[in-house]
């Protein structure tokens, strides 16, 4: 859905907000704020409401309150004095005058969503002393999504990043998903992991939330647990969605001509992580979704100090580049739907040509896009989403 008032666009859809055509970067509780008000139109929205919605029912400090709404109202072009956008009623709660007009979002498919939606976050021992942070969200019948790098079950909730993919999934689907160990929620030590003990945590989660046999989404470096978790429990796996996946890591595999180095990628990591201004991190994550929004860019880079420290993060990718299932591609009995943009700069197409050619009748949806990881603005977000659900739905079928 897209809002617009005075001179402003709210796109709840790529979370994106912009004033007099210029796109203006506003933080996740920020934007919440701002729908929650223009979803209003002009009734009075409570403080209590903005609790409940923005902050999920958390006890916060009427002075967090106010630096939310002062910051709205800098990005909507307002000041405390003028309030000529949005109002304050004194003991009662806030208002956003200006006349609202909605239309629908046409850069991306339609999600259901309710700004009151919730998760539900816990945490599941495993190996080597680890704790998995775990959520569940959404209704219906379970789908487990497998943890990989740069996750944060908190943030991506408010991620324009990742919220369309979550919402998406959990539209038909009691989603399931975690923080990868060493990122995230999840603990941060990553000493002695490997793919086995990636595979644990994915065999923990499954067996804390009660799972017996489950579809799995699994994407770039979660793919190979997810094939590794089919071939070592064959029974508990109906289907599996990979996208942009692989099954042996840049370490270990011959490059192909569009393949990236694993020095390149570290060096780049070494040199800028988390930094919003230094021209490595900038082609870091331009390599991992050239056509994203500048609110997209900006929240990639901000996730990448809370997700993971910057020592660790080449360690992980070191390690997830060192994963190697393709012999046990064959040995997969699992329906299977390999996803992959033909563009992929991270794992090249030629890792989704693998994967499809080898796990037995998968099948293989090739994607008009350059972004390693799914923007929903993109024509082929459309296309792979009613894929997805198509394939989801003849698992339950199934059953």
């Amino acid at each position: 859905m897209i809002y617009r008032f005075a001179t402003c666009t709210l796109d709840t859809d790529t979370h994106r907000f912009m004033r007099a055509g210029k796109p203006v970067h506003v933080e996740p509780q920020v934007f919440d704020l701002l729908r929650m008000l223009a979803d209003s139109n002009g009734r009075l929205v409570t403080k209590d409401d903005l609790v409940e919605t923005v902050w999920r029912g958390m006890s916060v400090s009427d002075s967090t309150i106010s630096a939310r709404i002062n910051a709205a109202r800098t990005a909507v072009g307002d000041t405390g004095a003028a309030q000529a956008i949005i109002k304050t009623v004194h003991g009662r709660g806030f208002q956003l005058i200006a006349e609202v007009g909605t239309d629908a979002a046409a850069s991306a498919p339609q999600v259901a969503t309710n700004p009151a939606e919730r998760q539900s976050i816990r945490f599941v021992p495993s190996t080597k002393g680890a704790r998995i942070a775990t959520a569940q969200s959404g209704s219906g019948p379970p789908l487990v999504r497998v943890g990989h790098w740069l996750s944060h079950l908190e943030l991506d909730w408010h991620s324009p990043v990742w919220l369309p993919l979550l919402q998406a999934l959990g539209q038909d689907n009691t989603l399931i998903r975690y923080d990868q160990r060493g990122t995230g929620l999840s603990s941060r030590d990553l000493a002695g992991a490997d793919l086995e003990t990636f595979v644990d945590d994915l065999e923990r989660v499954a067996d804390a939330h009660g799972l017996d046999r489950f579809p799995v989404f699994a994407a770039s470096q979660a793919v190979p647990v997810a094939i590794r978790f089919a071939v070592r429990c064959p029974e508990r796996v109906s289907g599996l969605v990979l996208y942009g996946g692989y099954a042996q890591g840049r370490a270990l595999r011959d490059l192909a001509p569009d393949d990236i180095k694993e020095d390149t990628v570290l060096g780049l990591i070494r040199a800028g992580w988390g930094k919003a201004d230094s021209a490595f991190m900038n082609a870091f994550s331009t390599l991992f979704m050239p056509d994203a929004t500048p609110a997209q860019m900006d929240d990639f880079v901000k996730m990448q100090l809370v997700t993971i420290a910057p020592e660790n993060a080449a360690e992980l990718r070191q390690i997830v580049d060192r994963f190697d299932v393709r012999a046990q591609l064959p040995l997969l009995r699992a329906p299977t739907l390999v996803v992959h943009a033909l563009g992929d700069a991270i794992q090249p197409i030629e890792q989704g040509r693998i994967l499809a050619s080898e796990i037995p009748d998968a099948r293989f949806l090739p994607l008009d896009s350059r972004n390693h990881i799914p923007l929903p603005q993109q024509g082929s977000w459309a296309h792979m989403m009613q894929e997805t659900g198509q394939f989801l739905e003849n698992m339950c079928r199934a059953r």
